[in-house]
């Protein structure tokens, strides 16, 4: 039967309940402005400390006549070492936190992250392949991307077999792609020199922007926010589909589409994540819940959210990372060892505001 109009608006409106929902701009506007500040604070930051009013300075002159009153050093510090590594972390943070927000809301499951889409384990191996056969840093992040597209072409082909329920094929298509190319990535790392080739895969697998450069930073840029784009455009039509196919087809969305290009879109930033980051885990599952409790679960809210926390959220763990020891710590260990604990406090506390379903 039709849907009249005032009924669909209102069916879209349901899906975004509470007063978040109806206050999405200001909510947003505070996030923009603590992710500006947790950026600003990572550039001061570090075992070498800039003072805030120098940096300050010091990225106001490089386009305003500002008289020069930092050192040479400090400049070289804040622009060539650090700048490039907090815009990395901004773009794979927010990469990976709205990719599994998007996820999250196309399979309806709160558990579901951008792992489960296998692109990530594709990724990997992209890498450790380029890494094995000791190719530069360039073979390495293409090389991942390469891989990584690859796993989703065999997700995709997988969920197209058959006629049964398309998204438990493409979740089993993207167990099974995983599980493949992790054996590779396995195999890979049993067969590595482990005087010369190991070290370098391990530390490179554990996800680390200790090697960020302005060029990472335009590669990540390119698939990141192209799959952004897609994703965000489309936050309107994830809420229609969180109310099922029927009404979905009934609002004159169709689901197969509009399941497929979020897919297409979160691979693309995974990939393009894992190519200059190395498998950075849990913020694709933890970063989502916090921005819907921060501000409800309507889509077209939540997701620009979730890009804006993740980006801060791996910017603060980077720093973390590159200050708590005298030996830099990979990102995938702080990521688990603080989203863990903190992931099983917010189920504890916030179980029935995290998900409606």
């Amino acid at each position: 039967m039709p849907v009249s109009a005032p009924d669909a608006v209102a069916a879209v409106r349901a899906t975004g309940e509470g007063k978040a929902a109806r206050r999405p701009l200001p909510r947003l506007l505070v996030l923009a402005l603590a992710t500006l500040v947790v950026a600003l604070a990572a550039l001061a930051l570090g075992r070498y400390v800039v003072p805030p009013n120098e940096m300050l300075r010091l990225l106001a002159g490089q386009v305003l006549p500002v008289q020069q009153t930092w050192t040479p050093t400090e400049e070289t510090v804040v622009l060539d070492v650090r700048l490039p590594r907090v815009l990395l972390s901004l773009l794979v943070g927010g990469a990976l936190a709205l990719g599994g927000a998007a996820l999250q809301g196309v399979f309806r499951n709160p558990l579901v992250s951008p792992d489960v889409i296998g692109v990530a384990s594709g990724a990997s191996f992209g890498g450790v392949l380029a890494l094995l056969l000791g190719l530069g840093s360039f073979f390495v992040v293409g090389g991942a991307f390469g891989f990584g597209l690859l796993a989703l072409a065999i997700v995709m082909t997988i969920g197209r077999l058959g006629g049964g329920n398309p998204i438990l094929m493409i979740i089993l298509g993207g167990t099974v792609t995983g599980a493949f190319f992790t054996a590779l990535v396995s195999f890979g790392k049993y067969v590595a020199d482990p005087e010369s080739e190991l070290p370098s895969i391990v530390f490179w697998l554990l996800g680390s922007l200790a090697t960020a450069t302005y060029a990472k930073v335009v590669t990540a840029a390119l698939p990141v926010l192209l799959g952004a784009a897609v994703v965000l455009a489309l936050r309107w039509r994830l809420n229609v589909l969180s109310l099922g196919d029927d009404d979905a087809v009934a609002l004159g969305v169709p689901p197969r589409l509009t399941r497929g290009l979020p897919l297409c879109a979160v691979a693309l930033m995974t990939a393009g994540a894992v190519a200059v980051a190395g498998l950075v885990g849990w913020v694709g599952l933890v970063v989502p819940h916090l921005a819907r409790l921060w501000t409800g679960s309507d889509h077209r809210v939540q997701l620009p959210a979730a890009f804006l926390i993740g980006g801060a959220y791996l910017t603060v763990i980077d720093t973390l990372s590159r200050t708590v020891t005298a030996a830099e710590m990979p990102l995938g260990i702080l990521t688990a060892v603080i989203g863990a604990p903190f992931f099983v406090v917010l189920l504890a506390k916030s179980r029935n505001r995290m998900w409606s379903p």
